[in-house]
């Protein structure tokens, strides 16, 4: 059966014990897969939520947990998943199965089986193709099943499918995504056969679901270093596939006017910022405006309004992807603001600071973090000049924080004070006059009641 598990595991054991015991009894066999044995043959922390599969049909494993289980949900039976709440826990029990992608489907056709080893050939790579085996009897016993060598391919950082690439990666194409992100988080090594077979491949990812390839990308960006898994996505072409505006930074380098590689510039942007879904997101779009705007001039390249054309490109492509509205709106502004802090110098007046907090709202953290995460020069002084300046804005706009409501700047007088004030009804011209207010207050700071009601009869006086 394999070897005993580590120690460490046992709490873990000890509290599905309950579960094991209610399979045992009804003579089905139970076996940990997934992440946490992946996890906990590294020592890494374990999973909370606990994926299982069993010889147990479906319906068998329907029986077994309702009516124990606090809550069951079965969106998944068709494909062998139950899931399950129990003491707050959450698990999913599959059925063992082995399932292949119809070359012109999008749905797994899934067929049952009735041996583990079956189940794990089918899985992604033999990192994860590892299970425990759990039984009882004077407590939970459990022993590691690893018929794909996963164990030592984590040992020498290799990535391998326990099939030959081209078929598991026919049965489920999301599958070569995923390979970028094991290349990125676990620091793994993609085998010589498993990148042929990416490339050769690679337009099989038609068939999968936008969100699902969405979220894929989503998970590889959050790993503490992405890289390794974004030039795997450009080197064997699957960027193409979905994101081709990430390949098409890598710029011919012209002798001539010499300019940094903007592909590398990106991918390292992207690692110099925090392991935020949107600010990384950001990172990975801040530049892809400049193919289309290089132009070149006596004094070298240039990309004008690359930021407000990336920002339309952005839109485009995590619409494409399916990504939330929110999420377009976020990303889309921060690629938009990207270099307005550029611009910025010790005399700008407390008017333009303001509008640069007001601009970027509640993007602001995020803003400053991409812009000194964008600054990648080698020149030692100008990155020390580029990040005094920036603590520079943080300072000011710490300083008008305190005296002011920055963070949510908004006229002296609401609606309801204009409206009372110049004895007009709801209307357009309530807008034009809190717009024409909001100007005041951005270039002049808080007014007060009695300035603002001035101010607003001076600009009433002057349409009339």
């Amino acid at each position: 059966m394999g070897n005993p598990v580590p120690q460490r595991l046992k709490p873990l054991l000890e509290s599905v014990r309950p579960l094991v015991e209610r399979f045992d009894a009804a003579g089905f066999r139970l076996y940990l897969v997934g992440g946490v044995v992946r996890d906990a043959v590294l020592g890494r922390p374990l999973f909370q939520d606990l994926d299982f599969t069993t010889d147990a049909r479906p319906e068998d494993t329907l029986g077994l947990v309702e009516g124990w289980a606090d809550s069951v949900w079965t969106q998944g039976q068709r494909f062998g998943t139950i899931g399950f709440q129990k003491d707050g826990h959450r698990y999913e029990v599959t059925t063992h199965r082995g399932e292949a992608y119809r070359p012109e489907s999008r749905k797994p056709a899934v067929t049952f089986a009735s041996a583990v080893e079956e189940d794990l050939a089918r899985r992604d790579f033999t990192v994860n193709a590892m299970a425990l085996s759990l039984g009882v009897g004077g407590g939970v016993t459990a022993h590691l099943i690893d018929p794909f060598g996963g164990v030592d391919d984590l040992a020498a950082h290799r990535l391998r499918t326990p099939l030959a690439p081209e078929e598991s990666f026919s049965d489920d194409p999301l599958r070569m995504l995923r390979a970028a992100r094991f290349i990125a988080g676990y620091d793994l090594v993609p085998t010589p056969e498993l990148v042929a077979a990416a490339r050769a491949l690679r337009g099989r990812l038609e068939i999968v679901s936008a969100e699902r390839i969405g979220d894929e990308l989503d998970k590889l960006l959050v790993v503490e270093r992405p890289a390794k898994g974004l030039w795997f996505l450009v080197e064997t072409g699957l960027a193409d596939e979905f994101l081709p505006e990430l390949p098409a930074l890598g710029l011919e380098q012209d002798p001539v006017h010499r300019h940094k590689d903007v592909l590398a510039h990106t991918i390292a942007v992207v690692e110099r910022t925090e392991p935020d879904r949107i600010l990384r997101l950001a990172a990975l779009f801040h530049d892809i405006g400049k193919p289309k705007t290089r132009s070149f001039g006596p004094e070298g390249v240039s990309f004008h309004h690359h930021e407000v054309v990336g920002a339309r490109m952005t839109e485009e492509r995590m619409r494409a992807l399916r990504y939330s509205v929110d999420d377009i709106v976020a990303v889309r502004r921060l690629v938009e603001l990207h270099l307005r802090f550029h611009g910025y110098s010790e005399e700008w007046t407390d008017s333009a600071v303001r509008r640069y907090a007001r601009d970027a709202g509640p993007l602001l953290g995020r803003l400053n973090a991409l812009t000194r995460a964008d600054c990648t020069t080698r020149n030692k002084a100008k990155a020390r000049m580029l990040a005094e300046r920036m603590d520079a804005l943080e300072q000011r706009i710490d300083e008008l924080r305190a005296k002011e409501e920055l963070d949510a700047i908004r006229p002296d007088l609401d609606g309801r004070q204009v409206m009372e004030h110049l004895g007009i009804p709801p209307g357009p011209l309530v807008g034009e006059a809190l717009r024409h207010l909001l100007e005041v207050r951005l270039e002049e700071g808080p007014l007060g009641y009695d300035e603002a009601t001035r101010r607003l009869d001076e600009w009433w006086a002057s349409r009339s």
